[in-house]
C-alpha cells in the first residue's frame, strides 16, 4: 500500500513538473534604456496571471536585441532607436514581419561626478571633440575646455557598441552614428556606468535620464546647450516633453514579432504593456506619450500595422509632438 502511494505521489509530482514546465514564456531583450518599463510591465503582468505566464527580459542593448529579435529568437524587441535598415533587411531575410510600438520618451543624461562643481553646461561642440573617433588615444583635461576648470582628467564611460544609445548619442553629438572613440569603459548594463561615474571625480559619462533619477546623490547631470536657441538646458522630465532639452531627447519602442502575436499570451501582454505604459513609465522615471495617443498605439497592434514609420536611417532631436504627428499619419 506504502509503495503504491509513493508511486501516486511521484506520478502527481511527474505531472505537477510537466505542467510547470509548459508554461508559456514570452521572450524579451534588446536595450538597458527600455528595460525599467518592460520589467515593470512584465512584473504586473506575471502578478495579475498569477504566475500562469513567464516572462524574461534581457539587456543586450538595442542592437544586440534587434540581432536576436531578427532571427526569430525572441518575441518582442526592446529599442531605444528605431530599426535600421540592415536590420530591417535581416529580419527580412529570415522572415521576421514586426509592429513598431512607441512606447515613452527619454532624455540622454550626460553625467559627471558629484564632486564636479565646476562642469554646469557643455556645448554640442566640446561633447563632439571628446568623443569622437579621432581622439582615440587622447587623455582631455577639464581645464582643456575652460580655464577656470581644473587640471583634472576626463575618465570616460559609455553604452557599448550594442547600445541604441551610443547609436543615438554618436549621431546626435558627432554627426554619424556609431562614430566614437572607442578607448572608454563600455557596458550595456547602464548600472556599471553609474558605478563609474559615482566614484570617479573627473568622469564624464553618458545614459539613459531614467537612471539618473534612480541615483541622485550618486551621480550628477549636467547641463546641455541647446545648439538652436544657445540655452542651456537640464535633462528632467518636463524639458524633455517640452522639447527644449535637445538633441538628447529620444522615443522608446517595443517592436512585436507578428507571428508571436498569434500566440494568445503574447498577444495579452502587448495588450497590457500598451494600457500600463503609461503609468508604468512615469513611475520608472521616463517620460510618457500623451494619454490620448495611446488608444492610437494600440490601435495599430490590433490591425497589426507592419513595418517602421521612419525610414531606417538615424535621426536626432524629434520631438513628442512631431513623433506622433509622424505615427498617426501613418
Amino acid at each position: 500500500m506504502r509503495k503504491t502511494l509513493l508511486l501516486s505521489a511521484v506520478f502527481s509530482v511527474g505531472l505537477l513538473s510537466g505542467a510547470k514546465a509548459q508554461e508559456p514564456v514570452i521572450k524579451i531583450d534588446g536595450s538597458s534604456t527600455v528595460y525599467p518599463i518592460t520589467e515593470a510591465v512584465a512584473e504586473e503582468f506575471q502578478k495579475a496571471k498569477k504566475g500562469a505566464v513567464k516572462v524574461t527580459v534581457g539587456i543586450s542593448g538595442t542592437g544586440g536585441g534587434f540581432k536576436k529579435f531578427c532571427r526569430g529568437e525572441t518575441d518582442i524587441s526592446n529599442a531605444s532607436r528605431p530599426i535600421l535598415k540592415k536590420e530591417m533587411e535581416e529580419c527580412a531575410k529570415n522572415g521576421v514581419r514586426y509592429i513598431e510600438l512607441p512606447v515613452a520618451y527619454d532624455g540622454l543624461a550626460v553625467v559627471v561626478n558629484p564632486k564636479n562643481n565646476w562642469a554646469t553646461c557643455m556645448t554640442v561642440e566640446q561633447l563632439k571633440e571628446i568623443w569622437k573617433p579621432e581622439s582615440q588615444g587622447k587623455t582631455f583635461k577639464w581645464k582643456d575646455f575652460d580655464p577656470k576648470w581644473p587640471d583634472t582628467e576626463i575618465k570616460l564611460c559609455g553604452p557599448g557598441s550594442d547600445s541604441g544609445t551610443f547609436d543615438y548619442f554618436t549621431e546626435a553629438i558627432v554627426g554619424k552614428a556609431k562614430s566614437s572613440r572607442g578607448d572608454y569603459l563600455a557596458s550595456e548594463d547602464d548600472n556599471v556606468l553609474v558605478q563609474f561615474a559615482s566614484r570617479e571625480k573627473g568622469a564624464l559619462c553618458y545614459f539613459g535620464l531614467a537612471y539618473v533619477e534612480e541615483n541622485k546623490g550618486k551621480i550628477k547631470a549636467i547641463q546641455i546647450k541647446n545648439p538652436k536657441t544657445g540655452e542651456c538646458v537640464a535633462p528632467s522630465l518636463e524639458t524633455v516633453r517640452s522639447g527644449k532639452y535637445q538633441p538628447l531627447s529620444r522615443p522608446l519602442f517595443i517592436y512585436v514579432n507578428v507571428k508571436a502575436l498569434e500566440r494568445p499570451e503574447v498577444k495579452e501582454f502587448v495588450d497590457f504593456y500598451i494600457k500600463n505604459a503609461e503609468k508604468l513609465s512615469r513611475q520608472v522615471g521616463y517620460i510618457p506619450l500623451p494619454s490620448k495617443f495611446y488608444p492610437e498605439i494600440a490601435k495599430r497592434a490590433e490591425q497589426r500595422k507592419v513595418g517602421t514609420v521612419f525610414g531606417g536611417e538615424p535621426e536626432v532631436g524629434l520631438t513628442i509632438e512631431e513623433l506622433v504627428k509622424r505615427e498617426l499619419k501613418e
